[in-house]
């Protein structure tokens, strides 16, 4: 039969004791007659006194002052007896002749010979008070939070919760505990979990994490959290879990919610559709608004047939977010469509459109371009906008280096029109910057990866579309697109008299 083993004991750094370093626990250890036998480094520094100072002497003539040294006397008496513990507060005599007021716990300690010894931990009274206090303070604190709080363990189970938190879950504290979060809010969004493992890897807070879900308290709406993660540590370093604050901000996401439709349906009612039919040209557009806010931008597209069978093809994006930014393009999309009948160039109509733009107070850039399906020409200009890309038949592709000129608005900057010639089968990429900019990666590298998805000119545009916002768009971008796709057809001449 094998013998069973006990687990051997894990030593710990230095000062990893945790409340038992703060309350910094003295031990000393008396034989029947009241002489000291063991003294650790904590009494001496709590009373002054050396191990070899403390050694072998009686402990109430050195510790206790004149005064007190029957009392004491009696009541080291009354534990030997096996009177039970005794605990209390004491005035002790440092060796520096002052007096420190001493919490102890006194005991009676047997060994097999049947021999006694007296036991006594102490912790200074102050210190001592002041842990009490602020552990007390924390839990009012936590207990009485509007916020909720909830602590989990490594593996994502719950370890306590707060009444706030409690409410906000609508399950009772008790339920929590122990338990995955995932098995007390089956109805939260997924990316909580993927927060939290990320923090307890890292280390690295999360704060003001935006969550929707639904819980038990209300099952069947939708409720909307701001969340901060932090880790937990022990005082040694040791991973103990990760801590959860939580502010319910239900009623601002219904109402940012609300103003976000109302914006998207004004956009979307701006922007044309169906598209309209035109001779020698297949265009596919797609707009998506931003995923990371409740905002939506004033991103736009057109498509403008013009006279003798020419369109004009704009994508533009006014600054700023909201039903004001929508609005605005509502305003310059009008007025580009007025212009484009003029039938004037490009770089006309760029001049008009930033004196309109100048008197609405923003700024925009924009694409403006006029295809001629009978010339096989293409001219175009830019107002501070990202430079178009082209696709060829042959799978050829490249951004055209145009001349940026200036966002719409600033008022008497000079614009520019460049003719591309073109043959059937070229592709002309309109796109706003949502598409290409990111936080984390430099424009070069993202243009780049725009012109690597441009890999098939056989491709439908419609799927083209759908895998550029795929490949470039990511989860909680902060920034609308707009994306139109051009493919110029054969169109034969049309018989003039």
């Amino acid at each position: 039969m094998a013998a069973r083993v006990a687990p051997a004991a894990v030593a710990a750094p230095p000062g990893s004791g945790g409340l038992l370093d703060v309350l910094n626990v003295a031990a000393i250890v008396l034989d029947e007659e009241g002489r000291i036998r063991l003294w650790s480094p904590q009494a001496e520094e709590l009373f002054g006194y050396s191990a070899a100072e403390a050694l072998g002497e009686y402990a109430g003539p050195l510790l206790v002052h004149t005064d007190h040294l029957d009392q004491v006397l009696e009541l080291f008496a009354e534990v030997m007896r096996g009177g039970g513990s005794w605990a209390g507060v004491f005035p002790v005599r440092h060796k520096d002749g002052g007096t420190r007021w001493v919490e102890f716990r006194n005991m009676r300690l047997q060994d097999k010979r049947q021999s006694l010894y007296a036991l006594g931990l102490a912790t200074d009274q102050g210190t001592l008070r002041q842990v009490e206090q602020d552990l007390a303070l924390s839990a009012r604190l936590i207990s009485q939070s509007p916020i909720g709080l909830a602590v989990l363990d490594t593996g994502l189970r719950y370890l306590s919760v707060n009444p706030a938190q409690e409410r906000m879950n609508g399950v009772p504290a008790a339920e929590h505990v122990g338990r995955h979060v995932q098995e007390v809010l089956p109805g939260l969004d997924r990316s909580i979990e993927s927060c939290m493992r990320d923090v307890l890897a890292t280390g690295v807070p999360i704060l003001d994490q935006y969550a929707i879900g639904r819980t038990p308290a209300d099952p069947d709406n939708d409720h909307a959290w701001s969340i901060s993660f932090y880790r937990l540590e022990a005082p040694n370093g040791k991973v103990l879990g990760v801590a959860t604050s939580s502010v319910d901000v239900t009623e601002r996401h219904r109402t940012a919610e609300s103003q976000r439709h109302a914006a998207l349906t004004l956009q979307r009612s701006l922007l044309p559709r169906p598209l309209p039919w035109r001779p020698g040209l297949e265009v596919a557009t797609r707009y998506c608004p931003a995923e990371a806010t409740m905002e939506i931008g004033g991103d736009w597209f057109d498509v403008i047939p013009l006279g003798g069978d020419k369109t004009a093809l704009v994508v533009g994006d006014v600054m700023g977010s909201g039903v004001a930014a929508a609005a605005t393009m509502g305003q310059l999309r009008t007025a580009t469509r007025t212009l484009a009948d003029l039938d004037l160039d490009p770089a006309k109509v760029l001049y008009h459109l930033d004196r309109v733009t100048d008197g609405l107070e923003t700024l925009a850039t924009c694409v403006y371009a006029i295809y001629d399906p009978y010339r096989g020409q293409c001219h175009i200009a830019l107002a501070g906008h990202l430079p178009p890309a082209l696709l060829h038949p042959d799978g050829t592709r490249e951004l055209l280096d145009l001349p940026t000129g200036a966002p719409l608005g600033g008022c008497g900057v000079s614009f520019h029109t460049t003719c591309l010639e073109t043959k059937p089968g070229d592709q002309l990429i309109l796109y706003t910057d949502g598409l290409v900019e990111t936080r984390d990666e430099s424009l070069d590298t993202r243009l780049k990866l725009l012109l690597d998805v441009l890999d098939d000119a056989d491709r439908p545009l419609e799927e083209t579309c759908d895998l550029l916002l795929d490949t470039l768009r990511h989860a909680g971008d902060h920034d609308d697109v707009a994306l139109l796709i051009a493919r110029a057809t054969s169109c034969p001449v049309p018989h003039r008299a």
